[in-house]
């Protein structure tokens, strides 16, 4: 793994993700799926392994015998960003849940999809609702984990973050198991952390080009794109993404971490915004619902609760971190920080003036809010599924399955 990391040229590591990512993303989506599975697999079985390893380590089971428990948690477990006291402590956990933002996207990709799931009324209320489980336990549980294993002040750390050291060489994971005399492990998490790389580059390219689609179907993009292969794959929309994914190549020059760096403010800024404005049409939708006397709990195959109270938190909460992501960034300022960390409400604020003013268009009244169109030509399409007994039949596939299969399965 040492040789790959120093021999290889970072840009011929590039030009192979885009390339595996593209071919994938051109076949049918059965191959696309099966390709993702096996790739999103290795990031459960990575973040397992590590916190089953973190367990037990901090109980003794590592090299050097050394009950270490909370011993990382000493110092406190918060600690000052930008200025001093509680307020610093405070911006330091803004600035940690900006950088989640951008870690735990991804949810949207049900809908996304929705179009090419088999039995979608059955299956996205299934993925939606382990979604919530697994990010509890993924990144929640992983970050407890890491905080135990590596403390925040460690001088290697320290060290290779402000040397900019990339990959492995600055994961606190990776630090913490060196620092317990283990071996060997470091490089297989290498090669994982590969794969993990892959496989958000394969689902982006996805969701941006069916993103890309849906705008064309909409008039918002050029029509070309609406060109499918055989597959059903609309082929010009992948070609336009992957192309625009080739500026990717700037992380192969030195200064990897700063471009990063760049990447992250853009697409924290742009993830949060898009987020953010789902929720505001899931209110306009639910306000329609409620004023054409539709009740969500009868009339569809999945609620989410709380509603509308969660919706109008998320709303608030994505308003202020839009608003104070890059608030580093003012003293002292930098022109630099404040393109990256503000481009995407800029961008997001004219483009919607605009296409107000341009296509004079107008707010629904939800009394009068259009909710059927379409409905029936999907009945019928999910109609092969909800009466062929789809749904028994797979219950009933579960119950023949050993205990450990089945709770594998149903995690998918």
């Amino acid at each position: 793994m040492q040789y790959w990391t120093t021999s290889v040229n970072p840009a011929a590591w590039v030009a192979m993700a885009l390339a595996v990512c593209f071919l994938l993303n051109i076949v049918a989506v059965k191959w696309y799926g099966e390709s993702e599975f096996i790739m999103a697999s290795t990031k459960i079985l990575l973040l397992i392994g590590l916190v089953m390893l973190t367990f037990i380590t901090m109980v003794g089971g590592n090299p050097k015998h050394d009950v270490y428990g909370f011993r990382n948690w000493s110092h406190g477990v918060m600690y000052e960003y930008y200025t001093d006291g509680a307020t610093g402590r405070f911006l330091g956990f803004f600035s940690v849940m900006v950088y989640a933002a951008f870690s735990v996207a991804g949810p949207d990709l049900p809908a996304l999809a929705a179009g090419e799931i088999q039995n979608p009324r059955w299956t996205i209320p299934r993925v939606v609702k382990m979604t919530f489980y697994r990010i509890v336990g993924f990144y929640v549980v992983g970050v407890l984990a890491v905080g135990i294993i590596c403390s925040p002040r460690d001088p290697r750390l320290l060290s290779a973050i402000n040397a900019g050291a990339a990959g492995s060489n600055a994961s606190p994971w990776v630090i913490g198991i060196q620092n317990l005399g283990i071996h060997g492990l470091p490089d297989l998490i290498n090669v994982l952390i590969l794969f993990s790389g892959w496989s958000c580059g394969n689902a982006y390219l996805y969701s941006s080009s069916r993103t890309l689609y849906s705008l064309a179907r909409d008039g918002q993009a050029p029509k070309f794109l609406l060109k499918c292969n055989s597959s059903g794959v609309p082929i010009y929309c992948v070609l336009t993404v992957s192309l625009l994914s080739c500026i990717s190549f700037l992380v192969a020059d030195t200064s990897a971490v700063t471009v990063l760096y760049w990447f992250i403010d853009l697409t924290t800024c742009a993830l949060i915004i898009t987020y953010t404005s789902m929720v505001c049409v899931f209110l306009g939708w639910y306000r329609a619902l409620k004023a054409q006397g539709i009740d969500r709990k009868t009339a569809l195959p999945f609620t989410a609760p709380f509603m509308p109270y969660f919706s109008i938190i998320a709303v608030t909460i994505g308003s202020l971190i839009t608003l104070f992501n890059g608030f580093s960034v003012f003293k002292p300022f930098s022109v630099q920080g404040f393109i990256t960390a503000y481009f995407g409400l800029a961008f997001f604020v004219v483009m919607f003036v605009f296409w107000k003013i341009y296509h004079k268009t107008e707010f629904v009244d939800p009394a009068t809010a259009d909710l059927y169109s379409g409905k029936a030509e999907i009945d019928e399409e999910c109609r092969i599924w909800e009466d062929g007994g789809l749904e028994e039949r797979r219950k009933a596939e579960l119950a023949q399955m050993h205990w450990a299969k089945r709770m594998w399965e149903k995690m998918w």
